[in-house]
């Protein structure tokens, strides 16, 4: 997490923006993206002449013997109004024009990139504030990320918004990706599951790195996100290059329209899809219709999860509470779909605060397996009550977490079996979802231990009522004799 000092930093930096006249945060964060950018193309570039130097060789260079001056440690020096003109007019088209391919995913978000800063003074504020922030691990640069992502403090108009970094990192976990999946992220807002993945890749399978054919898969078609705000995805598309992934494939997509064509493309999809939209049926993709006729997001998006993985494929996604035991025809036939035609693998039952202060939704972790043949069991049912957080709108750091027991529990699910229904988490046979309509809400299916409570007997009561009455009586008595004195 990012130090108190590194925040009240970035505080600061942010109130240059602000009182300069620039207030909307997404503008503000895309800004200081661009700078963040900016400097980052010239840290790899010193890094790169470091190893060449030590190894003798001339590696590929960013920036040209020519355009030296466009490095931020060259024009962090210059003069406010030479500053701005060499920002504005060089350095901002030629890190739009980096990677010459049209087509690359860079240049489909930097193509309509606009440098806002509006004075040099400003710009001159901004670029010491950001020089001061020590950067040089890709942790902190995804704190930091984090951190100015946190400051969207609005739900946003189609009922999306941030899923808190432990969750994304919980669900990463229980899912452990491999250096060979092809993950996607359907409605991937500022990419936060899939910088995890790569993440959670680095720390635990850094030997893929060791292997040219999956470095290069790694780095240009590991990772897939779709979303519909443009800024969005500029804003995710940084997360990720900032989290040192090269070409993610994140591109301007209604992932639910006929305009997506994937089918049996992916092996992971983690998503937290919207839930608050309603869509008209003109609008959706009809093979989506066939497995759910809705115009509800949260049911179309699992629909789609089972359409575009592959046979084998898992997905971990996050669905409000009503998809698990909404009555509609709708809800019922997505659940039996996964139910008799998947492996429904897990639901883990999250408290309603997870979510606050953007919204106070009740919601579940939903995890499958793509067969087309069918394969449910026993499915585990999971009680989160605690997330390391308090479940207020304030949300500060508390000791209680379920976390660690989630993710050791799931990964050793066979010890599980004898578990009872009181405890946190336990088994239901499938034929028991069957006879209950594919309810999958854990509360149809936990039991609670009623303790049985021992009283004194009446007449012993009344005696300590009557006891009490006297000392009372006497007190008055006391305090009006006090008063008369």
């Amino acid at each position: 997490m990012l130090t108190g000092e590194l925040r009240h930093k970035v505080d600061k930096i942010w109130e240059t923006f602000w009182t300069g006249g620039i207030t909307n945060p997404l503008t503000v964060i895309e800004q200081f993206t661009y700078l963040l950018f900016i400097k980052g193309l010239d840290e790899v570039e010193t890094q790169r002449e470091q190893e060449d130097a030590l190894l003798g060789i001339e590696s590929e260079r960013i920036f040209p013997p020519d355009k030296q001056h466009l490095r931020w440690s060259k024009f962090k020096h210059f003069e406010a109004a030479h500053m701005y003109d060499v920002v504005s007019n060089e350095v901002f088209p030629f890190i739009k024009n980096l990677h010459g391919n049209r087509e690359s995913a860079y240049a489909k978000y930097m193509g309509d990139a606009i440098f806002m800063i509006p004075t040099p003074q400003m710009l001159v504020k901004i670029v010491d504030g950001i020089d001061r922030i020590p950067m040089k691990d890709r942790d902190t640069k995804g704190d930091l990320y984090e951190y100015l992502l946190s400051k969207i403090a609005t739900a946003g108009t189609n009922g999306q918004f941030r899923t808190p970094r432990h969750i994304i990192h919980m669900m990463v976990e229980l899912m452990k990706p491999t250096p060979e999946d092809i993950i996607v992220d359907p409605a991937a807002g500022s990419a936060g599951f899939l910088v995890a993945a790569g993440e959670y890749l680095r720390k635990h399978r850094s030997d893929l790195f060791l292997v040219q054919s999956l470095k290069e898969h790694f780095n240009n078609h590991m990772f897939y996100g779709f979303d519909m705000d443009r800024t969005m995805l500029r804003i995710g598309a940084m997360n990720m290059m900032l989290h040192g992934i090269e070409n993610p494939n994140i591109e301007y997509r209604d992932s639910l329209s006929e305009q997506n064509k994937d089918k049996d493309k992916y092996t992971l999809v983690l998503a937290n899809p919207p839930f608050k939209g309603s869509l008209d049926y003109e609008a959706v993709s009809s093979d989506l219709l066939k497995i759910t006729k809705t115009k509800k997001t949260e049911l179309l998006f699992l629909a789609l999860f089972l359409r575009i993985l592959k046979t084998g494929g898992r997905c971990a996604c996050i669905v409000p509470d009503g998809v698990l035991f909404g009555s509609s025809k709708a809800h019922k036939d997505i659940r039996k779909e996964i139910v008799e035609n998947h492996k429904l693998e897990a639901i883990i039952s999250m408290p309603s605060g997870v979510f606050k202060p953007y919204a106070g939704v009740s919601t579940a972790i939903m995890i499958f397996t793509k067969t087309g043949v069918g394969g449910t069991d026993h499915v585990w049912f999971y009680d989160m009550k605690a997330d390391g957080y308090s479940l207020d709108d304030k949300r500060t750091p508390i000791e209680e977490s379920d976390i660690p027991d989630i993710i050791a529990r799931f990964h050793n699910r066979e010890a599980e079996k004898e578990r009872k229904r009181t405890e946190q988490s336990f088994f239901v046979p499938v034929e028991e979802i069957r006879e209950n309509d594919y309810d999958l809400s854990i509360n149809k299916y936990k039991e609670i231990e009623y303790e049985e409570v021992q009283y004194e007997a009446p007449s012993v009561i009344l005696e300590r009522v009557e006891a009490l009455e006297k000392e009372i009586i006497l007190g008055i008595k006391e305090l009006k004799e006090m008063i008369k004195e």
